[in-house]
């Protein structure tokens, strides 16, 4: 009898649970209401803890948001962060220059490396209409030969990113985008130069997967049993993994070297697949620096101090771009993309 791919099965939590590589991963979903001229809720803020909202009141959270929703500037240090949006706009800024504004199924991928800050609001843009925003905010550590790396700015478009339609013997299909990796043959977009998931051995791979009622599919194996990997079972109603039947909002670790067999059940699901070979080197963090060592904490906090990883070259702390700006990223060499007329 063959041994099952399951490794562990447990409910998300908030965060949800990461395995080495990662270091954090969230999904935020916000039913917005229509926004105001200052693309802030039209809506009473009564009642919400402002600068610290995640209460989720109506549906909705400001976060560290006072005015706009999401969060005004911050610092990192040490790591990469993934933003994957599912709908809405984020509006970026960064000590390095770069400012962007990107959604409904851009990527953006930023290296902190040895210092960066940025904020990531979430503007409001239509005034008569809700505004509901989803997006994953995924951390992937950088091995220590890397933590110092300069910081890198990189937009995955959504246009640009690598899709693929996999019908079962029955004509039902799944639905994938391949944010890294190459586990399903797709040529993705390249990671940024010192990224853990540029290295071929790290095996990474990010892959978001939307099944119709009663599609099957195959997880092809990993390189190796070295490789971790869980998928977030988030929307739907129950999934059939390896013969085993899971409930919603559920994360199952699965064997790298296993291919795995996932069938949908009667409504339609959504799946976030991370996957990468841990870097096994010792975690030192504390908020939004991650090093290996507490004197590399210290150091962190004392580099921050003394530079500001740059300063802040923009004119508010959470500044957003007027409501009739397109996706766009304007990168710190002043290279300007723009992806909407």
């Amino acid at each position: 009898m063959s041994k099952s791919p399951i490794v562990s099965v447990a409910p998300l939590s908030f965060p949800w649970q990461t395995l080495d590589p990662f270091l954090f991963c969230v999904h935020h979903h916000d039913n917005y209401p229509a926004g105001d001229a200052r693309m802030a809720p039209v809506a009473s803020l009564a009642g919400r803890d402002l600068g610290q909202d995640f209460s989720g009141k109506d549906g909705w959270s400001m976060y560290h948001g006072q005015t706009v929703p999401g969060f005004p500037t911050h610092p990192h240090r040490g790591f990469e962060t993934v933003t994957i949006v599912r709908q809405g706009r984020i509006d970026h800024a960064d000590s390095a220059g770069a400012t962007a504004r990107f959604g409904d199924g851009d990527v953006q991928w930023l290296t902190a490396g040895q210092g960066i800050v940025h904020c990531e609001m979430f503007p409001l843009l239509h005034t008569d209409a809700p505004n509901p925003t989803e997006l994953f905010q995924i951390w992937l550590n950088l091995p220590a030969k890397n933590k110092m790396a300069a910081p890198h700015f990189t937009m995955f478009w959504s246009e640009d990113i690598p899709r693929q339609t996999a019908t079962d013997a029955n004509g039902l299909h799944t639905h994938i985008a391949c944010i890294a990796g190459t586990l399903t043959g797709a040529r993705c977009l390249p990671a940024p130069p010192d990224s853990w998931a540029s290295d071929p051995s790290a095996d990474l791979a990010i892959l978001t997967l939307a099944m119709a009622p009663g599609a099957r599919w195959t997880l092809p194996a990993a390189q190796s049993a070295q490789t971790r990997r869980q998928l977030y079972f988030f929307k739907g109603a129950q999934l059939t993994l390896a013969g085993q039947i899971l409930p919603s909002a559920t994360v199952v670790e699965v064997a790298g070297d296993q291919a795995v067999e996932l069938e949908n059940g009667a409504e339609p699901a959504e799946l976030l697949l991370l996957q990468g070979r841990p870097i096994g080197e010792p975690v030192a963090q504390y908020g939004p620096f991650v090093m290996n060592t507490q004197q590399e904490i210290q150091q962190a906090f004392a580099d921050y101090r003394r530079t500001g990883f740059g300063g802040w070259p923009w004119p508010a702390s959470d500044p957003v771009h007027p409501r009739g700006q397109g996706r766009f990223a304007l990168h710190p060499d002043g290279r300007r993309e723009s992806r909407d007329a």
